[in-house]
């Protein structure tokens, strides 16, 4: 089997992982990888990713035109194509709408405290990146500032992009992103969190190096405040808001003001 034909059944087989999962509905969603010779395998618009066949894939090259196949590419291949041209490490890119991560994009909240080792250690941190509409340049401006220091990127009111050195990875990301901000909400829900501290974190951060196919450059001070005013909480633990996220924004809100 040549190579093409191994990564459009790895692209067929991940997409319908997203699908079985949730984290797309519809002909939500797109995946790529990067082959050879400046192009890309990339999934096509307009169809399901829990249906796809290895035959509908789309091949383009780093201008987004089309080099082989018979349907249009995803609408949204522009974002692919910035994250390859910045990041030559990466070999697969996918971008989905994981409920949970979702619903923290939409509310303008990043996955930006160091809560759960297993994060810190695979993903490092999560930010949060500015609204840009669907399938025009304007999502890539909003994603170029923070690609070359993350691996995975909350969209705000859109959803995740995750991408690695495999496809494979790629999806292993976006499923720890969404794990993650499944632990983040129960800690909303139970109104306290207890971020790891200062020195554990550096020791963790640390210890990435030693895990393959983790390879974001985020450090602690990519942390909303994991080397500042989190500290100091950490011993009892950080109380939210007893009411919950949409409560507990509102009153940092008139804090601010």
């Amino acid at each position: 089997m040549s190579k093409e034909a191994r990564y459009r059944r790895d692209i067929v087989h991940f997409g319908r992982l997203l699908h079985e999962r949730g984290y797309v509905a519809a002909m939500d969603g797109n995946l790529s990888m990067r082959l050879t010779g400046g192009r890309i395998l990339s999934t096509p618009t307009g169809m399901s990713k829990g249906a796809l066949r290895p035959a509908d894939l789309v091949i383009v090259d780093l201008e987004g035109r089309i080099v082989a196949g018979r349907h249009p590419v995803s609408s949204e291949i522009a974002m692919h194509l910035l994250i390859y041209r910045l990041r030559a490490d990466i070999g697969g890119i996918v971008h989905a709408h994981p409920p949970t991560a979702t619903g923290f994009a939409a509310a303008g909240l990043a996955l930006d405290q160091p809560l759960a080792c297993e994060m810190v250690i695979e993903l490092g941190s999560i930010p949060l990146a500015k609204y840009g509409t669907p399938g025009t340049h304007e999502l890539s401006e909003t994603l170029r500032p923070l690609v070359s220091e993350y691996d995975a990127i909350l969209m705000s009111n859109h959803g995740v992009v995750t991408y690695g050195d495999t496809l494979e990875h790629a999806y292993m990301k976006m499923e720890t992103v969404e794990h993650f901000a499944q632990i983040t909400l129960v800690t909303h829900i139970l109104g306290r969190q207890q971020p790891i501290e200062k020195k554990a974190l550096e020791k963790l951060l640390l210890a990435r190096s030693r895990y393959k196919g983790v390879n974001s450059a985020a450090t602690a001070t990519h942390y909303g405040s994991a080397n500042g005013n989190h500290q100091a909480r950490a011993s009892t633990g950080e109380r939210l808001h007893p009411r919950g996220i949409k409560d507990g924004v509102r009153e940092r809100q008139r804090t601010k003001a």
